[in-house]
C-alpha cells in the first residue's frame, strides 16, 4: 500500500441547534453532532467506501474533506500538509486536486448551461487552457473518457436533454476535467436507474485505473460498495464503527451494526418474494442531537452488555487492517452467531 494521500484525524462537525428562550437565558447550547470523531487514512490509488444509514454523517464527512464545510474540531492532511483551515489562494489549489461528484447531477448543474459549458466552467475558474479551442479539445477528451461518444453529439445539449446516466457522466467529466488526485463521490449512482448503475460504476472504476485516481465513495448500498471499493468504512451516528478490506467487512463482519446492514441486503430467493426478513436490529437511529451514552448503538443492539450503556468502546484489531469498535469483541467467550 502506498503512503496516505489524505489523513483525517478526530474530525468533528457539530451544528448548533435553535434554542428556546429558557435555554438562551441559561446560556445553554445544543448541537447536532453530525461527525463526532472520525479518523481514517485514504491511500493513493485506492477506493474507500463509506456506508451507513441516512443521517450517519457520510455526506458531511465528504463535504468537510471538500472544504465545503468548516470542521468544529480535528485535522485534515493532504499529502502531509495540514489543510484543515485554508486561505482562499491555498483553498483553490487544494480544490483543483480534490474534487467531488454530487449525488444529484441535475441539481448540481446550471440548467441554462450546455454540457460543454458545465464541463468548461472549472477550467475557467482555475484558468486552465489559454484558448477556447484548447479547452474544447480537453472537453472532448474528457467526454470520451466517460464514454459519451461521439463527444460532439453531447456538447451542445442542455441538462434536460440528457438521460439520468448521461447527466451523471457529464457531472463526472466536469470533475475529471481538472485532472484531480482525489475524488469524493457522494452517492454517484443513487439517482440513476438500476439498469444503468453497474455501467456507471464500471466507467468510474475504469477511469480510476487508467488515471490512477483515489476515490472516497459514499453510499448506503453495501452491494455496490463491495463491487466498487477496496476498503469499506461503516459509519453510525457520526463515528466509524468498523473498517477494513471490502471482503473482510462483508464476509467476516464483526460489529452488530455491520451485520444488520448485511442482513438487510435483498437476496432473490424463489418462493420468498413477499416474505419480510427478520433483521438483527431494533428501533430507529437516534437523533444526532441526542446521542446515547456509552456505545451509541446499544439501544438498537440485540446483544448489548451492561457495559455498553456506560462506556464507549475502543477500536479493536480483528485482523490486519480490519478494525471494529464493540465491547462484544473484547470479553473471552463472548461471540455472536
Amino acid at each position: 500500500m502506498n503512503q496516505p494521500i489524505l489523513q483525517v484525524e478526530n474530525l468533528h462537525k457539530w451544528f448548533p441547534l435553535r434554542r428556546t428562550l429558557r435555554q438562551a437565558l441559561a446560556h445553554e447550547r445544543r448541537y447536532a453532532r453530525a461527525v463526532d470523531g472520525v479518523s481514517f487514512d485514504l491511500f493513493e490509488g485506492e477506493i474507500l467506501a463509506f456506508v451507513g444509514e441516512s443521517g450517519c454523517g457520510k455526506t458531511t464527512t465528504g463535504k468537510l474533506i471538500m472544504k465545503l464545510l468548516e470542521p468544529t474540531g480535528g485535522a485534515i492532511r493532504y499529502q502531509g500538509e495540514d489543510v484543515t483551515h485554508l486561505r482562499r489562494e491555498r483553498l483553490q489549489a487544494y480544490r483543483r486536486n480534490v474534487q467531488m461528484i454530487f449525488q444529484d447531477p441535475y441539481a448540481s448543474m446550471n440548467p441554462r448551461f450546455r454540457a460543454k459549458d458545465v464541463i468548461e466552467e472549472p477550467l475557467l475558474i482555475h484558468r486552465v487552457g489559454e484558448t477556447r479551442q484548447e479547452r474544447d479539445t480537453r472537453i472532448r477528451q474528457t467526454l470520451e473518457a466517460v464514454r459519451l461518444l461521439p463527444p460532439d453529439e453531447f456538447m451542445d445539449r442542455f441538462p434536460h436533454m440528457l438521460s439520468g446516466g448521461q447527466r451523471q457522466r457529464v457531472a463526472t467529466a466536469r470533475t475529471l476535467i481538472l485532472s484531480p488526485r482525489v475524488i469524493v463521490a457522494d452517492e454517484p449512482v443513487s439517482m440513476i436507474d438500476l439498469s444503468t448503475r453497474a455501467e456507471i460504476l464500471h466507467t468510474l472504476k475504469t477511469v480510476q485505473q487508467e488515471l490512477g485516481l483515489t476515490y472516497l465513495y459514499i453510499t448506503h448500498d453495501l452491494s455496490t460498495a463491495r463491487y466498487f471499493a477496496d476498503r469499506i468504512a461503516v459509519m453510525y451516528l457520526g463515528k466509524i464503527v468498523e473498517i477494513g478490506a471490502a471482503d473482510d467487512v462483508i464476509d467476516r463482519a464483526a460489529h452488530p451494526y455491520t451485520k444488520a446492514l448485511i442482513a438487510a441486503v435483498c437476496e432473490p430467493v424463489a418462493g420468498r418474494e413477499n416474505q419480510m426478513k427478520e433483521l438483527p436490529i431494533r428501533g430507529d437511529i437516534p437523533s444526532a442531537a441526542a446521542i446515547p451514552p456509552g456505545c451509541r448503538f446499544h439501544p438498537r443492539c440485540l446483544f448489548a452488555l451492561p457495559v455498553c450503556q456506560e462506556i464507549e468502546p475502543e477500536s479493536i484489531n480483528i485482523s490486519e487492517g480490519h478494525q471494529a469498535a464493540c465491547h462484544l469483541l473484547r470479553p473471552p467467550g463472548k461471540t455472536m452467531q
